[in-house]
């Protein structure tokens, strides 16, 4: 058992401990080994790493690296500049850059302006909302006809107060009666709706997978829908998204994989992607999904997958497609996936043609709005994601603040 000060050690500053300022020294020899900080927050944490770094040193048996991070603990304005490249490395000029890039590519998948977000119309079951429309979505959807049957239908309902044009009913669409109450009634008639408007070309790259409709990821859903068409339907999409990491140890930034889809997927072929990405289909748990995933997608085992993956909380987005009158509504769960040196992905299933790993500089890089070979733009939210997360990005920068409230701008039930 870790006794009980060492436990703790990593969550409290030592009592000793003063941030002061040092004056810079023009020894270039000490210069190569060490980096001078003087701001206090910074000083903070890197005593907590110090700490943290000691612990692990400690409970492997390694005296030697105990009495060197020990002095170090005692000192930690003045640390190894190695430690924590990051911080060491910001500059203030050039991450109020990243952070206005970061921006940009949020708000490449967080746009519904205003006067449409007010023209919607909700599409509910059983009087629970599981999407929402455009009224000329809706119009279309009521209007297939599927051998005599309208699946879709507009309905009106009593609303709490006054809507915006002084009328106290609501309009929303909902299917027919005549399809039934259960799940598997309402599915089906709904894929004959989807599939008349697959063949119209409407639906595109269609997938043969059924995405769960519910009003909640916990609850069970009123009916199942084909995934290339949920959009239609303006329901809550949700997914995986796995960040590929390749880290030697504490003391170096991690690395990460990055995939590039193959030239033949129906959504932005030849683009660059997360080196595992997938929906969230009906059936499946989460874990269990992205170990399938990663064995399809990328040849990653079983057990490497399980060794090494680590859930990292989610993001979500709401974006509108003027052309095609789409509400697209995500929840993208986040995951964390700490791979071997030695391995390397390998496309197994076609949706990618290659794998290779960048630096953190270079995935920032990317996020230049003219970068010229850009991630997918649903991924680069959940690597944003991360490098907040992970501290890789100076909270100090404008814009901070607008990266964080924005990474979670869709609905999350």
């Amino acid at each position: 058992d870790t006794p009980r000060h060492l436990r703790q050690s990593h969550l409290r500053t030592p009592s000793s401990f003063a941030p002061t300022n040092t004056q810079h020294t023009t020894d270039e020899s000490d210069m190569d080994k060490r980096c001078i900080i003087s701001h206090p927050t910074m000083a903070l944490r890197l005593t907590m790493l110090a700490s943290f770094t000691l612990r692990l040193s400690m409970l492997s048996g390694k005296a030697s690296q105990c009495v060197a991070f020990s002095s170090v603990r005692q000192r930690a304005h003045i640390f190894p500049a190695a430690v924590m490249p990051s911080i060491a490395r910001w500059s203030m000029p050039d991450e109020t850059q990243v952070v206005q890039n970061m921006l940009y590519r949020i708000r490449q998948v967080n746009q519904v302006p205003d006067d449409v977000r007010r023209s919607l119309l909700e599409f509910k079951l059983d009087g629970v909302s599981l999407g929402k429309v455009s009224p000329n979505t809706a119009k279309m959807l009521c209007d297939v006809d599927c051998g005599g049957e309208q699946v879709f239908t507009i309905a009106t309902s009593d609303n709490d107060g006054m809507s915006a044009g002084g009328d106290s009913t609501a309009s929303y669409l909902t299917l027919s009666e005549s399809v039934g109450s259960t799940v598997e009634s309402r599915s089906e008639a709904v894929e004959k709706v989807m599939l008349r408007l697959r063949d119209d070309g409407i639906v595109k790259g269609w997938r043969d997978e059924t995405y769960a409709i519910s009003d909640s990821f916990y609850n069970e859903p009123l009916l199942h829908c084909e995934r290339s068409a949920v959009s239609l339907l303006g329901a809550v999409e949700y997914g995986v998204h796995i960040n590929g990491l390749v880290q030697t140890n504490v003391l170096e930034e991690p690395r990460m994989w990055i995939g590039r889809r193959s030239k033949t997927k129906s959504k932005c072929p030849g683009m660059l992607d997360h080196v595992v990405a997938g929906g969230q289909p009906s059936g499946l748990g989460l874990i269990e999904n992205c170990i399938k995933e990663c064995s399809e997608e990328a040849g990653i085992p079983e057990d490497v997958a399980i060794a090494g993956l680590k859930p990292a909380g989610l993001i979500s987005y709401e974006t509108f497609e003027p052309k095609r009158e789409r509400l697209t509504r995500c929840v993208l769960y986040a995951f964390d996936l700490y791979l071997p040196e030695t391995f390397k992905p390998t496309p197994v299933d076609g949706e990618a043609e290659e794998f290779f790993l960048w630096s953190i500089d270079e995935v920032k890089k990317s996020m230049s709005p003219d970068f010229h070979d850009p991630i997918k733009p649903n991924c680069y939210v959940v690597i944003i994601d991360y490098l907040v997360r992970t501290g890789l990005v100076s909270p100090e920068a404008p814009g901070y603040l607008d990266i964080v409230r924005e990474l979670r701008s869709g609905d999350c039930h």
